[in-house]
């Protein structure tokens, strides 16, 4: 069952279902539930298509949200789901300066000349190259990743170094090919949490050096990708480039960044992946993971952890870590 944290703005949308019953998509305000399923003269079976529909659908969300004679549910109860199943998953690389630094460092070969600041002084030199340069590093994710963002993590029995990464995920709302970055956010309906959990120890193909890395097996596994709890309205943030990211762990804050850091915008990455790609409504774009990853802090995850990971005005999701059973 959910545990409220407040989002911004007067909604936000999720999905939901009663004990037994079939997700519907659903408006929250404040503690309480509607069904737009029911509400909606689109009657939309789930997120996605609230999403389809979204410039003409945002105006009557507002005002079903200051409707109180409709059939109304307390949050309480309901389970929530991630609140939309996606098509195409676009996930940001190396977007944090801070965070690609540790990984430079962490990752430096033990007859590495450098020192530690020479490593860092260096891969800033490229980062500043590639921000120059409007080069986004973006891959794809598959789908069947997501989960809820109160759902178990299966821990899988290959994965020996599983890491978290909490990021901001932009929701986008209608078509966009070939958009540009000036027009880009026009093509968002809203942000929402996700967690792109990485297996460290299968980044890279040991056996083949020069294919690089391997994101299908260390980023792919089911239930990698913890979405939500909501989506609020992109209108109700009114920076996403100054959001506070926290992940914890158990407990202790391990990430604690602002997307300041990154270095390329929601606007920059929409648009470079519309250069090539189709996004479609109810696509994720996430924006790549701050500084402190479990690869920084010496500690990776295990059987019993629990993660508690939130982002400014959008709520929090909390996650706890299975062992595979054989």
């Amino acid at each position: 069952m959910a545990t409220l944290v407040q989002s911004a703005g007067p909604f936000a949308l999720g999905t939901f279902s009663l004990p037994d019953r079939e997700p519907f998509p659903g408006l929250l305000v404040k503690d309480r539930v509607l069904h737009l399923g029911k509400s909606l003269a689109s009657a939309p079976s789930g997120m996605r298509a609230v999403l389809e529909r979204w410039e003409e659908t945002l105006p009557v969300l507002h005002t079903l949200a200051n409707e109180d004679a409709l059939e109304w549910r307390p949050l309480d109860g309901l389970r929530v789901h991630a609140p939309v199943e996606p098509r195409q998953i676009f996930q940001s690389g190396a977007n944090y300066r801070q965070h690609v630094i540790d990984l430079e460092v962490a990752h430096r070969s033990p007859d590495d000349p450098r020192t530690v600041e020479e490593a860092r002084a260096e891969i800033a030199a490229v980062m500043d190259r590639r921000a120059a340069e409007d080069l986004p590093y973006v891959f794809i994710g598959l789908p069947s990743t997501i989960a809820g963002p109160y759902d178990d993590v299966v821990l899988p029995s290959w994965a020996k170094k599983p890491d978290w990464e909490l990021e901001l995920a932009a929701v986008i709302a209608k078509p966009a090919h070939r958009v540009s970055v000036e027009d880009a956010i026009e093509y968002v309906a809203g942000y929402t949490i996700a967690n792109d959990l990485t297996d460290r120890a299968t980044v890279f193909r040991r056996d083949m050096p020069a294919i690089g890395t391997d994101w299908l097996r260390s980023k792919n596994a089911p239930g990698f990708t913890p979405l939500g709890p909501w989506i609020v309205p992109a209108e109700s943030i009114a920076d996403p480039g100054d959001l506070r990211v926290t992940l914890k762990l158990n407990g202790d804050t391990m990430q604690d960044e602002s997307t300041k850091d990154m270095l390329f915008g929601i606007a920059r990455l929409v648009s470079y992946i519309s250069q090539t790609s189709r996004l479609l409504p109810g696509d994720l774009v996430l924006t790549g993971s701050p500084a402190g990853n479990g690869i920084h802090w010496g500690r990776l995850l295990r059987d019993g952890d629990v993660m508690e990971g939130s982002i400014t005005g959008l709520g929090a999701q909390r996650t706890r870590c299975v062992e595979e059973k054989s």
